[in-house]
């Protein structure tokens, strides 16, 4: 090579690592946090409008209740405001997104020893390099979308059609043409449209549960409320877009659409969440400085010998170069993708979907583990938990809305034979139907129809004995509903309601021998608070029978609700996933934390927590909000539940666990948990009870709902990690042994025992099939018996490069000895092919050094993996060929060996692995 041609090549060198640094910070520069397009906002009231009667809300808007907004003062608002949808986020140019792939340290230098390869004559090595740098781009290019989904989920998660009046005519349009100031009717089933407040409402209920994590329905009314300063779950006279009307009708004054709504402030929170990186790739980058570093420093003390040594400049240069491709391990992105990927199939298998390759392994290495309650760890299916009837106290087993378990006195007495008379009334005095385990109606009346069919009763039957001929609906005010039916000559009349307004309605109590006899308010009352105090929701039943010639169906039907008897409690609850305690004692186990965050109430949130076996203090959200930073920080530790949070909570609780040097995953399926799931170092979604918000904002879905899965999905994020920790010892140790056999043999005067083609046959063919066979090498099954590791521990390691440099020297002397060997009694071709063999077996034994780093190589799955036996068989049958078959002979420049040549090679090869094991035994007999 002429000196003006390898100073050509050093300076196209420079040339492209300059213009690819500058394309990485263009990118980065393009790559601005998400923003939204501003819209007008309405005109907010100095107070919140929960603090406005209706007649001052409908005066704030500007429009009559009855008639509503006229077409034009719509037309006009719908064009200063817009359109009631999420503002679109700016679109990065496509060339940008794929440019942004290789922002990777790691990624530029593959590229330039790509062009290095080539400048040598390696062109099939360069192209090799290029594709794989080129296939992590496009793999990153196509995950790239999945983020820029969130904002589009949000969109869908509008209403398609509402009702509403505009002057004085009601009809449906598309939800987004709403404007604030519109009169929206609403009706059982409806999906709120936009944020509104409440003008009238009739035995109104609210599934809130997508925007507040609360699992039951929230009762409406229409009044003004004091306080000021409300968190959105307590604004009782307000509606929120997204959420569900589950019972009664009502008419709403459209407060605020589009951005300027609950889902619009969340949408804003999750546009500021930028994805981080995730260890691994925090790890591969490090690794990437770390390999640009040695080859620099090799290739400097290279050109300082050789200029000692008077040896000629392109000489020197050439073998720069030559080193310099040496030191790069080109499958490692390679080999990390596939061994992801296969990761992800695996998880996949068991129920658990992750949308990021990069981030599957971010579990292994989780700490913490931010749970939401309702749905996640209980089943998100009222249940009727315990019983108060003929003074005893009843557990009933079972959960959700299958008709399966039973009651059972705590006392171990026999059932009583009468439980009918506690049974009947609330299936009577109840709204609601079960079909095929769908509750068809109020979630809490569901929990009561199958209560009473776990004890033998129908529902329709019983209706079908006793028909319902009066009913006093339930109301928030009076806060009990009333049943009358008619059975031979008698009124049977069955109330449900809260116990301490029933109990000043009532005159006589049932006892433990079913007699009726004077009502003990405080023994009742005792047992509701206890009931109350272990989380349950706790309904009183009570009943009256009346003669049917007393009744009048067109009096006052509250005139007979006195003088009744009152039989017993109802305890409810969501209770905890039966699966869940377990999976939480794993977590544990393998010292990761667990906490819950819910929308819930302190002390329903802490019977759940009590259940699960959740260690640590109850906290409420008004009690976090009164906390500085510094404080949170101090308590965190101790904090096990995490109540009555808001959205902007969730995040901030995320934000002081990572500030603490956490790796946080977060579990959760509503779309209040979308920023926290975004912010996190691993977002966990529900698949099938979750929001397609939560969905598209997490990197791992959950298919079967089950935390469990979680401990499945850690074992296989520390078991992946341990796969590329194996591939990364064996290849680098490869490299590691090929520079320093290179470098060895010119510094001790020896020919060079590579040539181009088998540097390429070592770099491509040995470093493939094995490494890639390390990739589904089976865990160890003590994996989930360790500490989560340190985020923030290297890869490559001072001891961890210690060992692999070991490897790395002794490759090089045996190879380099086997070289001075066989030149004396041989041609320099034979020499050559015979130390050439004795590297590639090397690695051959190496690859049991990498698959134990601590034990030995020799365990119970050392023939578990047949794809490595496979792979090294074939690397075997290779080699063989490139040394025996005349016409591979021509193209890596070889010669026949004898057996004797062989032996030797082996021989030798061996040694890299009797040498670990020896020094392993050594250890372990150090400690003991």
């Amino acid at each position: 090579m002429r000196p003006d041609l390898a100073l050509i090549l050093l300076l196209i060198t420079f040339l492209v690592t300059g213009i690819l640094l500058c394309l990485q910070l263009t990118a980065s520069l393009y790559r601005r946090p998400t923003q939204f397009s501003p819209l007008a906002e309405t005109a907010e009231p100095e107070v919140g409008w929960h603090c406005l009667s209706p007649g001052q809300a409908l005066e704030k808007l500007g429009v009559m209740p009855g008639p509503g907004l006229s077409r034009e003062e719509a037309a006009r608002r719908i064009e200063k405001l817009g359109p009631n949808r999420l503002a679109e986020a700016p679109a990065r140019p496509v060339w940008i997104k794929f440019l942004a792939q290789f922002k990777s340290l790691l990624i530029i230098v593959l590229f330039i020893a790509a062009l290095l390869a080539a400048a040598i004559g390696d062109v099939l090595d360069g192209i090799v390099i290029l594709i794989v740098v080129l296939i992590n781009a496009v793999l990153g290019f196509s995950q790239e979308f999945q983020a820029e989904k969130s904002l589009a989920a949000l969109k869908k998660m509008l209403a398609l059609q509402a009702k509403i009046r505009r002057e004085g005519y009601s009809f449906e349009i598309p939800s987004t043409e709403i404007v604030p100031g519109d009169i929206v009717i609403l009706h059982a089933g409806d999906k709120i449209p936009a944020d509104g407040r409440l003008i009238s409402a009739n035995l109104l209920e609210i599934d809130e549960s997508p925007l507040t994590g609360e699992s039951a329905p929230v009762a409406k009314q229409v009044e003004a409320l004091p306080q000021a300063e409300l968190p959105v779950a307590e604004r009782s006279n307000q509606l929120f877009m997204n959420t569900t009307v589950t019972r009664g009708h009502a008419e709403m004054v459209v407060t605020a659409t589009g951005m300027a709504t609950e889902i619009g402030r969340l949408a804003d929170l999750l546009a500021e969440q930028q994805d981080g990186e995730t260890p691994l790739q925090s790890q591969l980058n490090s690794l990437g400085k770390s390999l640009a570093l040695i080859a620099v420093t090799i290739i400097l003390v290279l050109f300082g010998s050789a200029l000692l040594r008077g040896e000629p400049l392109i000489q020197t240069v050439f073998t720069a170069i030559a080193l310099a491709v040496a030191s790069i391990p080109e499958g490692l992105p390679t080999v990390v993708t596939v061994t992801l990927a296969l990761g992800l199939r695996r998880m996949a298998r068991n129920h658990a979907i992750v949308k990021r390759l990069a981030a599957v392994e971010t579990l292994g290495c989780t700490t913490v583990i931010c749970s939401d309650k309702t749905g996640t760890l209980t089943v998100n299916q009222m249940t009727v938990r315990s019983l108060f009837f003929k003074d005893q106290l009843f557990r009933v087993t079972g959960n959700g809305y299958a008709i399966e378990g039973g009651i059972f006195p705590l006392s171990g007495a026999a059932l009583p034979v009468n439980m009918a008379r506690l049974l009947l009334p609330v299936a009577l005095c109840n709204n609601s139907h079960l079909r095929e385990r769908r509750v068809i109606g109020d979630p809490m009346e569901g929990a009561l129809l199958v209560l009473a069919a776990k004890g033998g009763i129908d529902q329709l039957q019983a209706l079908h004995q006793q028909p319902r001929i009066a009913e006093i609906p339930f109301d928030a005010h009076h806060k009990f509903m009333a049943t009358f039916h008619r059975l031979d000559d008698e009124i049977h009349l069955y109330v449900k309601g809260a116990p301490e307004v029933l109990l000043d309605r009532c005159r006589d109590a049932v006892d433990g021998n079913g007699d009726t006899v004077p009502l003990e308010r405080h023994r009742a009352m005792r047992q509701n608070d206890g009931m109350a105090e272990a989380g349950l929701r706790v309904l009183g039943v009570a009943s009256r029978t009346l003669p049917a010639a007393e009744f009048a169906a067109n009096r006052d039907l509250f005139g007979y609700l006195n003088e009744l008897t009152f039989i017993g409690l109802v305890g409810l609850m969501d209770p905890p996933r039966a699966e869940a305690r377990a999976a939480i004692g794993q977590c544990r186990k393998a010292g990761i934390q667990v906490k819950m965050i819910t929308g819930d109430q302190k002390v329903t949130a802490g019977a759940i927590a009590r259940e699960l076996g959740l260690e640590g203090q109850v906290l409420e959200g008004r009690e976090l909000a009164a906390m500085d930073e510094r404080r949170l920080a101090e308590h965190i530790a101790g904090i096990g539940v995490f109540a009555r949070t808001a959205p902007e909570q969730k995040v901030r609780i995320i934000q002081a666990l990572k500030a603490q040097g956490h790796i946080v995953a977060m579990t959760g399926d509503g779309v209040n948990d979308a920023p926290a799931l975004k912010i996190a170092d691993i977002g966990i979604a529900m698949g099938v009870t979750g929001t397609h918000v939560a969905q598209e904002a997490a990197t791992m879905i959950l298919t079967d709902d089950n935390f469990a899965t979680i401990v499945k999905a850690v074992k296989e994020g520390r078991h992946i990690y341990e796969n590329m920790v194996k591939f990364i010892r064996f290849q680098l140790s490869t490299n590691i042994g090929a520079i320093l056999t290179v470098t060895g043999a010119q510094l001790f005067g020896l020919p060079s025992p590579f040539s181009a083609v088998q540097l390429l046959w070592i770099n491509i063919i040995m470093d493939g099939p094995p490494a890639m066979s390390l990739s589904v090498d089976p865990g160890r099954p003590d994996t989930m018996s360790e500490a989560p590791r340190l985020a923030e521990a290297r890869i490559l390691s001072l001891r961890r490069f210690g060992n692999l440099f070991t490897y790395g020297l002794t490759m090089a002397a045996g190879t380099l000895g086997v070289l001075f060997y066989a030149q004396p009694g041989s041609d320099a071709e034979h020499a050559k092919a015979l130390a050439f063999t004795t590297f590639v077996l090397f690695q051959v034994f190496n690859v049991f050094n990498a698959r134990s780093e601590k034990g030995t190589a020799f365990q119970g799955h050392f023939f578990a993996n047949k794809m490595l036996w496979l792979s090294l068989f074939g690397v075997c049958l290779l080699q063989v060929l490139s040394i025996h078959w005349p016409p591979a002979q021509r193209v890596f420049h070889t010669s026949p060996l004898s057996a004797g040549d062989w032996l030797i090679a082996a021989a030798v090869a061996s040694s890299v692995l009797i040498f670990e094991e020896l020094r392993k035994l050594l250890t372990i007999a150090l400690r003991v």
